[in-house]
């Protein structure tokens, strides 16, 4: 046989058998990626009490994250939609006329931290007064002609003014107290609302700061204790197992396939905590919502995300979390175990 054609040949061979190696490589990854989930899941069963315990503190840490971001979103949301509704109410002596009362507003208006100016006359405010009362036969009845033009002139006439910055209003007092006009015409018996609804802000803000802090310390115990329950459940799980793993490494095993199985057990866990914790998390905050909006709580972001699409996305993110801390744990003790033989 020429050599050309002997070389040609063989170069064929060579070809053909690298690529049933690849086939059968492929084979062989396959069969023991099958090999290692099956091996895991059995474990699983077979340590059920063991990895229940774990799966129910993983499922607790997720819920008690949940909460902590939950709770931080609601309160600020609500601490900036007090702030939003705040507006200063600026009295002026009754009386005061319409002209007046817009050469005060493109006065006030020269602030940049002025987000609206609202005008009332002492009429426009007494005909605010019977709308409130409107349904008191007690009060209508009393108000004759004379005694509306009494409380018209004894009403004063307002300004309200709503803020971007209801923590600075430095600039606003200073027009307030010494622009010229408003010293003209401003009541001296009723002094401007700078501080109404401050306390209950700084409050809501203030619990916001709390429930995250303290939300974020709470889970990060939680976790480390999950952690640790999951550390020690995979300990004891290769404790039991460790003539298998010893004659898995007399075979020729390589690490990945010995710590593969462990490694599905811990994610199941995760798997199985991820979906607990997602369903709870979502029917609890569906019974707590409308009883948080009676309280003047802002839940619609949260609801937003519950009621759309994201929702699928949000127990993913749970599902994650949970395989994510279970992979760690597992990986940890069984690379203690590894290290040590």
């Amino acid at each position: 046989m020429p050599k050309d054609n002997k070389e040609k040949k063989l170069k064929n061979v060579s070809k053909k058998s690298l690529r049933t190696m690849q086939r059968t490589r492929k084979r062989h990854i396959v069969r023991e990626k099958v090999r290692i989930v099956k091996y895991g899941t059995k474990g699983f069963g077979r340590n059920i009490w063991l990895s229940t315990a774990a799966t129910v503190v993983m499922a607790f840490t997720l819920i008690i994250l949940f909460i902590t971001v939950v709770a931080s979103v609601i309160l600020t949301n609500t601490a900036e939609m007090m702030k939003d509704k705040i507006d200063i109410t600026i009295y002026f002596k009754p009386n005061t006329s319409e002209k007046v009362l817009s050469e005060l507003t493109e006065v006030i208006k020269k602030d940049e931290n002025i987000k609206s100016v609202e005008t009332s006359t002492s009429e426009v405010e007494y005909e605010k007064f019977l709308a409130e009362n409107a349904t008191s036969d007690d009060v209508l009845n009393i108000l004759d002609d004379e005694m509306k033009a009494l409380m018209i002139n004894k009403m004063q006439s307002t300004m309200r003014v709503k803020v971007y910055n209801v923590d600075d209003l430095t600039s606003i007092k200073d027009i307030v107290e010494n622009d010229e006009l408003f010293v003209q015409y401003i009541d001296k018996e009723k002094a401007p609302t700078y501080d109404v609804n401050r306390v209950e802000i700084a409050t809501i803000t203030s619990w916001a700061r709390i429930a995250r802090t303290g939300g974020i310390i709470l889970a990060a115990v939680f976790l480390v204790i999950s952690i640790l329950i999951i550390f020690s459940t995979i300990r004891m799980a290769i404790f039991s197992r460790r003539e298998e793993i010893y004659m898995m490494k007399l075979v020729g095993a390589d690490k990945s396939f010995i710590r593969g199985p462990f490694l599905v057990e811990a994610e199941i866990c995760g798997i199985i905590a991820g979906l607990v914790a997602a369903t709870v998390s979502y029917f609890g905050f569906r019974f707590l919502s409308p009883r948080l909006v009676n309280y003047g709580i802002d839940v619609s972001s949260i609801n937003n995300i519950l009621e759309s699409n994201q929702l699928i996305l949000v127990f993913l993110v749970f599902i994650a979390a949970g395989i994510l801390i279970g992979r760690i744990s597992a990986r940890l003790a069984v690379s203690k175990y590894l290290h040590k033989t």
